[in-house]
């Protein structure tokens, strides 16, 4: 009988397969990083002569869906000045792992959702709607946001005008599109939202 220890002890090292790993810093930079029998690190850049032109600029476009509803990214949810200019009380964020600059002037509520087609959108809705309720009794404004602003926190502001203002997806889909252009559900949330029915 052939042991696990036994075949370990025999398994030699060059019949692995060689592996490269792409690594992204937190500057953006691309780097291919491999390892020769030695053990010895080699990191190659990926981005000469790509074409690829990194965009560094702030996203601060804030789309107002309702004058108590605003819909934006990261960026904008950091940047006082931005949240100052819309008058924002409270800030719903949907993003997973950003965090709240601001606690000591603005009402946060963070509900981490991952920006995957099979997570259940729908599950988050109740929570995030009675989280806008809150800010609109209070006659403030919300700023719903996740990491780019285009798939989670669109499909909550859409799952929202479905479940409060009744609309059907279409509208709701509509009209935040045209408060924020660049909003899209990923496949699975724009299926969910589709067959919602509050």
């Amino acid at each position: 009988m052939h042991s696990l220890a036994h075949e370990i002890q025999g398994f030699s090292k060059s019949r692995l397969k060689k592996q490269s790993t792409c690594v992204t810093t937190a500057t953006g930079k691309r780097l291919l990083e491999t390892r020769n029998d030695a053990g010895e690190e080699h990191l190659e850049s990926l981005d000469e002569g790509c074409g690829i032109v990194l965009d560094h600029s702030l996203d601060l476009q804030v789309g107002v869906v309702r004058p108590f509803l605003l819909l934006a990214s990261q960026d904008a949810a950091h940047d006082m000045e931005t949240l100052r200019t819309h008058q924002v009380t409270h800030v719903l964020n949907v993003a997973y792992g950003v965090s709240n600059p601001f606690p000591e002037q603005l009402v946060y509520k963070t509900v981490q959702i991952l920006d995957l087609p099979d997570t259940n959108i729908t599950a988050y809705l109740e929570e995030c709607s009675s989280f806008i309720n809150q800010a609109r009794e209070q006659n403030g404004v919300v700023l719903v946001h996740c990491n780019a602003g285009v798939s989670r926190s669109s499909s909550i502001v859409i799952g929202y005008l479905m479940a409060q203002e009744k609309l059907s997806f279409d509208r709701a889909h509509s009209q935040v599109q045209s408060a924020r252009p660049s909003a899209r559900p990923n496949a699975g949330f724009y299926r969910q939202l589709l067959h919602y029915k509050p």
